[in-house]
């Protein structure tokens, strides 16, 4: 197990559809627009049939996880389905084991100090930070005090202007939800604008 990948990725798109084909659609809007670190939410219908799609379509190319896996049965799916890392909400001790009894990259949800902490010992690899939007990039940096070693990734109030701040407050990358990929543009079926706006995450992440 290794976090090359995820640092490399920088940004990890946060995907959540109303569809498994608008779930197709945007990946493809990202990877076109240089996004190339994509979390499928199991609230998109079909996840794991996503994932095994994107998996086959890109390969390595791309850092394929799942996001809001919620119980162990969804962390075997996705993994069997070709996910590389797995993304939990919040922190539970049973279902942290179920997901890291796969062997992939472990990300799993705090906000508080005492979350962090429980995390940590129950075998996160990646702390996810939600909703980072609460404290912004001082309340990232104030954490790393305490937890200099600790792989942070924030998630929610990402955007390309303020990408800078979080990672010179100590992420390792930071997860992008509907400031990258909207709801209403999936809705409208508008994947030029989640491509464009890829490509000002790139730009922000190439910068940082």
């Amino acid at each position: 197990m290794t976090l090359a990948p995820l640092i490399n990725a920088r940004v990890l798109a946060v995907v959540r559809a109303p569809s498994a084909e608008s779930a197709l659609l945007a990946a493809d809007a990202l990877v076109a627009g240089g996004i190339f670190g994509l979390e499928i939410t199991y609230s998109t219908p079909d996840a794991p049939a996503v994932i095994r799609e994107l998996d086959a379509r890109y390969g390595e190319r791309i850092y394929l996880g799942a996001g809001t896996v919620t119980t162990p049965e969804e962390a075997s799916m996705a993994a069997a389905a070709g996910a590389r890392f797995l993304v939990s909400p919040g922190t539970r001790p049973g279902l942290t084991a179920a997901m890291k009894a796969t062997g992939l990259v472990v990300l799993t949800g705090a906000l508080t100090p005492s979350e962090v902490m429980a995390a940590i010992e129950y075998g996160a690899d990646v702390v996810k930070i939600f909703p980072a939007s609460l404290g912004g990039p001082p309340f990232l940096k104030a954490l790393r005090g305490p937890f200099p070693d600790v792989a942070l990734m924030p998630t929610g109030g990402v955007t390309p202007e303020n990408l800078d701040a979080w990672f010179a407050a100590g992420a390792v990358a930071v997860g992008a939800g509907g400031d990258l990929v909207s709801g209403a543009d999936l809705a409208s079926g508008r994947y030029d604008e989640v491509e464009r706006k890829a490509r000002l995450f790139a730009s922000a992440g190439a910068r940082g």
